[in-house]
């Protein structure tokens, strides 16, 4: 036995021991810990985007807990247990790989993911974009939208016509902005096309586009508390300065950050 599956069946043994035993462990439920899963997913995104690989391995084991919990619970009700979810994704995984388990010949990763996707459709999916959950954060699911739509064809020749279809949205948006007697729905029904040509560009350029803006979420979060921090030390209120003098604080802490 390897030192990992021996750790695994370590886990397991816990696990199994406090679902028994533990009054808080005793009492949860698939609808209990749905919401501390979505927590633990977010947190481990969290570190991934700090870059921080002792953070990264504390929050897998978090999230690992809560798939060993899943599968316990199935495995009370007599559905399924650990051991048939990680046959499935085996057998979903060999299927989905016939250039790796086959005589399927690929060029590139591309390649990969319209094989996937045509595989998927045999297996018995009714749609292409019908493996996109419903509940993912609207900036998440436009990019799996337009990368699962690439995936069987749809999708632009060139970067060029992607960044030449965001001038032209954002054209739209201002003009419906600019109307004598603007129409709320229409400049948000714009606005919303604008931000999709707009995660559709990043995917032609390479960048993660809902980690791109947290990333500037964290920026912007840095910057305001250290000008927020530096103005209280000064003894003055940030609603007293102007703009002008709210941008030299603004500037330092741009560069602090180099």
């Amino acid at each position: 036995m390897s030192a990992k599956t021996e750790e695994f069946e370590k886990l397991l043994a816990v696990v199994y021991e406090l679902r028994q035993k533990c009054p808080w462990d005793m009492k949860q439920t698939w609808e209990s810990l749905r919401p501390l899963t979505i927590e633990e997913l977010y947190e481990l995104t969290d570190a991934i985007i700090d870059n921080d690989k002792t953070e990264i391995e504390k929050e897998l084991g978090d999230v690992l807990l809560h798939i060993l919990f899943y599968a316990m619970i199935g495995e009370e009700e007599g559905k399924f247990d650990i051991g048939t979810v990680a046959k499935k994704l085996r057998d979903k995984l060999i299927q989905r790989h016939p250039h790796i388990y086959g005589d399927v010949k690929v060029e590139n990763a591309d390649d990969v993911k319209r094989n996937w996707e045509q595989i998927k459709l045999k297996e018995g999916n009714k749609s292409t974009l019908a493996g996109v959950p419903t509940s993912l954060p609207s900036l998440v699911k436009a990019a799996r939208l337009q990368d699962k739509a690439s995936a069987v064809g749809f999708d632009w020749a060139d970067k060029k016509d992607v960044w030449e279809k965001v001038q032209e949205e954002m054209a739209e948006l201002r003009e419906e902005t600019e109307n004598k007697e603007p129409e709320p729905e229409k400049i948000e029904a714009e606005f919303g096309d604008l931000l999709f040509s707009l995660i559709n560009y990043a995917r032609f350029i390479g960048v993660n586009p809902d980690n791109a803006l947290e990333r500037t979420n964290r920026k912007f979060i840095h910057r305001f508390n250290y000008l927020e921090q530096e103005v209280n030390a000064s003894g003055k209120k940030l609603q007293d300065l102007s703009l002008a003098e709210m941008d030299v604080y603004w500037n330092k802490a741009k560069e602090d950050e180099k």
